[in-house]
């Protein structure tokens, strides 16, 4: 497997914070991303490298590997692991001086070779040494999916490319933003005919400008005019199903809020679920009076006085 250096990839110093690895990684997922770049082959190459980069030096255990073992950090556990029981052989050795360069077989590149047929390297053919590869598990994948707060509150179907292949996933309705999938074995294959790893995405949901979710409601500051509020009347308000007419009681006051039941966002996996949708209305004075208009108002004044 070619080394790749992550911290080139998210174009940042091997000191970096997590802060500036996060902010990297997102303007560049952003940039890369297949949705934007659909027939670029590079493109999606380069979002694939940009995912595996911040899988690893956003985790400080996997960084830390990486730092210290390169392109073979995966198998750091095992070769430590390892290195632990070729000890413990040692110790239980009847002769006490044989020293771990006699025990791979008088070889000064012994440690070398031993940690190279530990992870599949070539063995060389020396007498006494196995030929068995080792096989690891792939490495795990992260990436993030932006959907509009309309898009997650359908279900639907997208077709996301890993590794070079198209995979057709199904968003269910009622996804959280922040909200984390697994697709199994869609991650980096495995070293040696090892398996596959495993992808994780993440949903990323903007605030919509109409709605605001809580959960599975909606709230939405809906504006009301004067002679309504006053009056009372109806009005047309936006629902994820479709707009709606709502009528207003007389004298209704700025602040308050109407319940439309059943109108809120789909709950995650239960099928004809839905939160409510909670109105609150925002009274708008009139401006600009004609001379008319301000006569009328006094007129009214006096009256209420």
């Amino acid at each position: 497997m070619d080394f790749i250096d992550y911290y080139k990839v998210l174009g940042v110093n091997k000191t970096a914070s997590q802060d500036e690895i996060r902010s990297a990684y997102r303007k560049l997922a952003r940039k890369f991303h297949p949705d934007l770049n659909p027939n670029d082959k590079e493109a999606n190459k380069k979002f694939q490298q940009i995912n595996e980069a911040n899988e690893v030096l956003s985790d400080p255990e996997k960084r830390k590997k990486y730092d210290q073992y390169g392109k073979d950090w995966q198998h750091a556990e095992a070769f430590e692991k390892a290195q632990q029981e070729a000890g413990r052989s040692q110790q239980r050795r009847t002769y006490t001086n044989r020293s771990f360069d006699e025990a791979t077989g008088g070889d000064e590149e012994g440690f070398s070779d031993f940690f190279e047929s530990l992870f599949g390297g070539a063995t060389g053919g020396r007498t006494g040494r196995s030929s068995r590869r080792t096989s690891f598990r792939g490495q795990d994948y992260q990436a993030e999916l932006q959907l509009s707060l309309t898009d997650a509150a359908a279900t639907h179907t997208r077709v996301l490319t890993v590794n070079g292949k198209n995979i057709r996933i199904t968003i269910p309705a009622g996804v959280e933003n922040g909200q984390v999938i697994k697709l199994k074995g869609h991650g980096a294959p495995g070293p040696n005919d090892g398996p596959a790893g495993d992808l994780y995405i993440t949903f990323s949901i903007p605030d919509d400008p109409r709605w605001k979710r809580e959960g599975n409601d909606l709230y939405a500051k809906v504006p009301l005019d004067l002679y309504t509020a006053l009056l009372g009347g109806e009005i047309t308000v936006d629902t994820l199903s479709g707009k709606v007419k709502l009528k207003v009681k007389p004298e209704t006051p700025g602040g308050s809020t109407t319940r439309l039941k059943g109108k809120g966002f789909p709950v995650y996996k239960k099928d004809g679920e839905f939160g409510d949708l909670y109105v609150n209305f925002d009274i708008q004075l009139p401006t600009h009076l004609t001379e008319k208009e301000k006569e009328l108002f006094n007129e009214l004044r006096k009256l209420r006085s």
